[in-house]
């Protein structure tokens, strides 16, 4: 391992090579600016991420020579690169995620890491994301890494040895910080019908956003809540700090939040700097729906663009419009599932755009990618009630759901209920 400058360290990367990104608020900016620079001299770099935080630079339309960019799952970004067909996106489950390196379906020449400087026995941190990044390092030709001293040392399956370094840069770069979004009436309807859905000693999955922020302002009240999730933001901290979630009825990793990445502020960057309660592990342990499904009371909470009265739910595009990605949906779902006295939830406000438009429908716009099946779906949630799917027949979930759109829309979806199901 060398200590060396941004721009020695990236150097040996050649066009046509094939780099991975540490992802979320552990974007390596300092490596991925100094790639940037050399953009007159390279051609068609492919850049392999999951969502990253910050703006992207490889992502600016006079670089599309230089770099092709193959999204696991599209951050803002990379929409509009995406959109104009100078990106690319990879449908996967996160779960498989490592098993894309690992198996070879994408080779890796080298990888850009953001980690701790090494401690007394040499191991460096992987911080604030641990995500794929240990399966891409162990697929790369050449490991290249931030040494952050503003990086929060995690613990848990979140190490690489300095050995495994080929270049290193030494930088002092807090990792992105991710404000909680304002919660609005909507939001806060929906987290409260959320939360009677959750029971005591339920362990929980929840996301980024307003919806997921208002659950957790409505779980105050539950008792030793548990995590196992593939990200969380401060909205954990907070219920930690209240008392809520102990982990102490998890069957598995009891006492632990256990995740893959986390966003948020820097108070949360503090919470969990060397914190014997989180234990950070690879996506394909906590999406692992082998493991999801051994926690009694599973409950999990994921969002939604749009459900069609069948119960098929799209999370990844907008029409034709990619948008973000399947990531953990479906590992989560499923898993809570097939767990005892499990909760899978799809929580969604019940229009978009001011109001003008339902995001219940009868049908799912042309181009939609369905996530979640109709035979996977349980329960959505609007700001107008629940709906349960399970067990239910097409015809069934048609009045479940439209009982929860909202009441401007609820004529017109029935009278499409009656053309297209004959209820």
């Amino acid at each position: 391992m060398r200590i060396v400058t941004a721009a020695e360290a990236v150097a040996g990367i050649r066009s046509g090579d094939q780099v991975y990104v540490h992802g979320a608020s552990a974007t390596p900016s300092v490596l991925l600016d100094a790639l940037v620079a050399r953009a007159p001299e390279l051609r068609n770099v492919g850049m392999i991420h999951l969502h990253i935080e910050g703006p992207g630079p490889h992502l600016a339309p006079n670089l599309a020579g230089s770099f092709r960019h193959m999204a696991l799952f599209i951050g803002p970004n990379a929409r509009q690169a995406i959109a104009d067909g100078r990106a690319e996106y990879i449908p996967a489950f996160l779960s498989d995620v490592p098993r894309l390196f690992l198996g070879g379906h994408l080779p890796l020449d080298a990888v850009l890491i953001n980690v701790t400087p090494p401690d007394a026995h040499g191991f460096c941190s992987l911080g604030t994301s641990v995500d794929a990044v240990l399966a891409a390092l162990r697929s790369a030709t050449t490991v290249i890494a931030q040494f952050n001293a503003a990086m929060p040392r995690t613990l848990g399956d979140a190490f690489v040895h300095s050995s495994e370094i080929d270049f290193a840069v030494e930088v002092e770069v807090p990792p992105y910080a991710h404000d909680d979004p304002p919660i609005g009436d909507v939001e806060r309807r929906i987290g409260e019908f959320v939360a009677d859905l959750v029971p005591d000693g339920a362990t929980l999955q929840m996301g980024i956003g307003a919806i997921p922020s208002a659950v957790g302002l409505a779980l105050r009240d539950k008792r030793d809540l548990g995590v196992h999730t593939e990200m969380f933001t401060d909205v954990v901290v907070d219920l930690v700090e209240a008392g809520v979630i102990t982990g102490a009825r998890k069957e598995r990793n009891r006492g632990k939040l256990v995740t893959a990445f986390m966003m948020g502020t820097q108070r949360l960057y503090r919470f969990v700097d060397d914190n014997p309660m989180v234990e950070m592990r690879p996506v394909d342990y906590t999406n692992d729906t082998a493991v999801i499904r051994q926690f009694s009371r599973m409950t999990a909470i994921n969002s939604a663009i749009a459900v069609d009265l069948t119960g098929q739910v799209s999370a990844d595009s907008i029409g034709y419009r990619l948008y973000s990605g399947v990531g953990g949906q479906m590992d989560f779902i499923r898993g809570a599932a097939l767990a005892e006295e499990g909760r899978a939830i799809i929580a969604l406000p019940s229009t978009a755009g001011d109001g003008k438009v339902s995001r219940i429908t009868a049908s799912l716009a042309a181009g939609s990618g369905v996530v979640t099946t109709r035979a996977h779906v349980r329960t959505i949630v609007t700001e107008w009630g629940v709906a349960e799917l399970f067990g239910k027949s097409i015809q069934q979930r048609a009045w479940e759901l439209i009982a929860i759109a909202h009441p401007d829309f609820r004529d017109e979806l029935t009278a499409q209920a009656r053309t297209a199901f004959r209820i």
